[in-house]
């Protein structure tokens, strides 16, 4: 059993709570959690940076920053070339702000391949921070790359997003055995959040017997909230606006909302 021990996951008492959403497979809604979730902790008075750790930066746009109109990302901070504070963009909540990326986060696995602190270098940039944000929320990229590595060794908890679909569990053993790696060696308080169900369709048999299957497997691991597969989940953003931006009253909007309290209630 991954979970089989108590000390993997639980609460975290911190004043700044880190978490990073990862799982390598694609496609289960990392970035649509971390922004929506961000976005739902910040409306709930909750002061946010949601850090975009992938790439392609879906996130930086989901959230409604032009990249394009950057001077610099996250990129610039992990290689020590720019401060933190120089790179922090606002965004239309106003507790919410946001690091963002762009497609030049690409080249710090190539550049920072022999640099011996490679894996520390995210957590070393968020270090520059005090106690101005309750909650940093990291997305991840769909691998198990330095990139994530570097997003778990910043971190206090992982939350793991499962889609409602077939092949859910594949490759979940792999992602816990790397988290079990980064315990060992770089990270030895990262526990695990918990297991959220994502694109869950009430009308199909499939999800219904996958969601009960993962909550049979890991039991309270797994968060009471599901999030529903939902057409303004998916449509926000292409608007650049987090689902309580873009239609509040939508269920999507709701389940995020639901997620945002169970994330606090660990924390206390």
């Amino acid at each position: 059993m991954f979970f089989s021990n108590p000390d993997f996951y639980g609460k975290s008492l911190l004043m700044t709570q880190i978490l990073c959403i990862a799982n390598q497979k694609g496609g289960v809604g990392k970035t649509t959690t971390a922004i929506n979730l961000s976005a739902a902790l910040a409306v709930a008075k909750q002061k946010t940076l949601l850090v975009d750790c992938d790439p392609q930066g879906n996130a930086t746009t989901g959230i409604g920053v032009n990249k394009s109109a950057l001077e610099q990302s996250l990129y610039h901070g992990m290689i020590g070339k720019a401060s933190l504070d120089s790179l922090i963009v606002d965004t239309e909540i106003d507790a919410l702000k946001v690091l963002p990326s762009r497609v030049e986060l690409i080249g710090f696995e190539v550049e920072m391949l022999s640099a011996p602190d490679r894996a520390k270098a995210l957590k070393n940039l968020l270090a520059e921070l005090d106690d101005t944000y309750k909650y940093i929320i990291i997305d991840c990229p769909p691998s198990l790359s330095l990139l994530t590595v570097n997003a778990l060794t910043a971190s206090d908890r992982l939350l793991i997003p499962l889609q409602c679909e077939f092949y859910a569990l594949e490759g979940l053993g792999q992602l816990i055995q790397t988290v079990r790696r980064i315990r060992s060696s770089l990270n030895a308080g990262l526990k695990v959040a918990g297991i959220l169900l994502t694109m869950f369709d009430k009308r199909t048999n499939l999800a219904s017997q996958v969601a009960e299957d993962v909550k049979h497997k890991f039991k309270d691991l797994v968060f009471n909230t599901i999030i529903p597969r939902n057409v303004r989940l998916g449509e926000a953003p292409s608007f650049g606006k987090p689902i309580q931006l873009y239609d509040a009253a939508s269920k999507g909007a709701k389940s995020y909302f639901a997620l945002a309290r169970e994330i606090m209630a660990q924390s206390h």
